[in-house]
């Protein structure tokens, strides 16, 4: 080969590499072979961190049924365990500042499968609750940790894109979870609905920790208390992130509420439906697995206080819809404001990592510990509503939570932060 002949080889060879999208710095770059392992795998640890977390949503008017237990008592199977992560995460996202991203949730991932499939042994109401509060400990080493894995990974063009397929991984876990354990609690038992959810949680923690990349732009810090109180003080003076905290605790409080009592709801007269049918309701949250990537390419355009308020707004909208008494409104209320929380915690817990100056894993905890305190308090609180007042009391009840998150919304807004 002559060196001409060699030289424009080597030329178009170059141009082949470059042309590839990664970036020079080392992030990476939407298109790119890493792009596609990181989707995939943080894709299916949402999705099966959901559905381990709110497979017992649709099924809780079969707990009552068989351990005699109110609706607020039922309800503390899925609050224990997300009050149970909401700690956890104070620990988690530290400790992953520290140990490294990958390696605990991993770990995380795995120890929550394989105590959901404990859990479907148990023959006490007690021993369940337990169980329950084990897999949400274990689950918070997955949660915050991911939104942190991709910020410090993802070139800065593509982490709000990516945050919405991270999200969207979590609206079809909670979809997949809620209707595989309705319908096969309807067919079998609801001891077989979550030993299947267990075992295909376990197969999604083999993968992920199969494909995901190990992390290149990590830097452990010393986990020491006085560098977390110190990162813990940062995080509270900075002008935006307790406001963030504050619209996770409100949103996710708003969306678990609903969904925890809509099932109690379609049980009863006038539709008296299935518990399979109210199961297949959950394909509701396929609309969120579409929103919150969208509502992500849409900060880029709009900016993330819009979209946010707009989001929250959907949601409310939604909301009010549901109060009717057709099953024709209904459906359409609850595709809404499904739509709108994701869209609105995709761009929430976007924010996070550009607002945080150091300690990114604490801060994401910081905001999932609020969006899950939220899940665990008003969920819980939700249940008084419902026996006290039906539905409206349910629906007087999240309109006040999601007011005042447009408030908060309307802050962040104009405030520019």
């Amino acid at each position: 080969m002559s060196h001409s002949t060699e030289a424009a080889a080597v030329n178009e060879e170059a141009g082949r590499v470059s042309s590839e999208p990664v970036a020079a710095s080392g992030y990476i770059r939407r298109g790119s072979r890493q792009f596609m392992r990181v989707t995939l795998a943080l894709f299916s640890a949402g999705l099966a961190t959901f559905a381990l977390l709110y497979c017992v949503q649709p099924i809780l008017p079969v707990l009552s049924h068989q351990f005699g237990i109110s609706p607020a008592t039922s309800s503390l199977s899925l609050s224990i365990s997300t009050g149970l992560m909401a700690l956890g995460l104070l620990v988690t996202g530290p400790l992953s500042d520290a140990v490294g991203r990958k390696s605990v949730m991993v770990t995380a991932l795995m120890l929550a499968a394989i105590c959901t499939l404990i859990s479907a042994t148990m023959s006490s109401w007690h021993g369940i609750l337990i169980m329950r509060a084990l897999m949400g400990l274990s689950l918070s080493g997955v949660a915050a940790v991911g939104m942190t894995y991709l910020s410090e990974e993802m070139d800065a063009r593509v982490v709000a894109f990516s945050m919405g397929l991270y999200i969207s991984g979590n609206s079809i876990g909670g979809m997949s979870g809620r209707l595989l354990s309705g319908v096969l609690t309807d067919l079998f038992s609801w001891r077989i609905a979550v030993a299947v959810i267990g075992l295909f949680s376990l197969a999604s923690a083999l993968m992920f920790w199969k494909i995901l990349p190990a992390s290149r732009h990590f830097r452990p810090i010393t986990l020491r208390p006085r560098n977390l109180l110190i990162n813990f003080r940062l995080h509270w003076r900075d002008p935006g992130l307790p406001w963030l905290f504050a619209e996770g605790f409100l949103l996710m409080g708003a969306f678990v509420t609903l969904f925890n009592y809509i099932g109690y709801r379609l049980l009863d007269a006038p539709w008296h439906l299935s518990q399979a049918v109210v199961g297949l309701l959950s394909v509701v949250y396929l609309t969120g697995s579409w929103s919150s990537p969208k509502a992500g390419a849409l900060t880029s355009r709009l900016g993330r206080g819009p979209v946010m308020l707009g989001a929250t707004a959907i949601m409310l909208l939604g909301l009010l819809i549901t109060a009717f008494n057709s099953l024709w409104l209904i459906l359409p209320g609850m595709m809404l404001f499904t739509a709108g929380f994701f869209a609105a915690h995709a761009v929430a817990s976007g924010w996070i990592g550009p607002r945080a100056r150091r300690a990114r894993g604490q801060a994401s905890s910081l905001y999932l510990f609020s969006y899950y305190v939220g899940s665990s308090v008003a969920g819980t609180l939700g249940g008084l509503f419902w026996h006290n007042f039906g539905w409206h009391g349910i629906t007087l009840f999240i309109s006040t939570l999601l007011l005042l998150a447009l408030l908060v919304a309307w802050h962040l807004h104009h405030k520019k932060l």
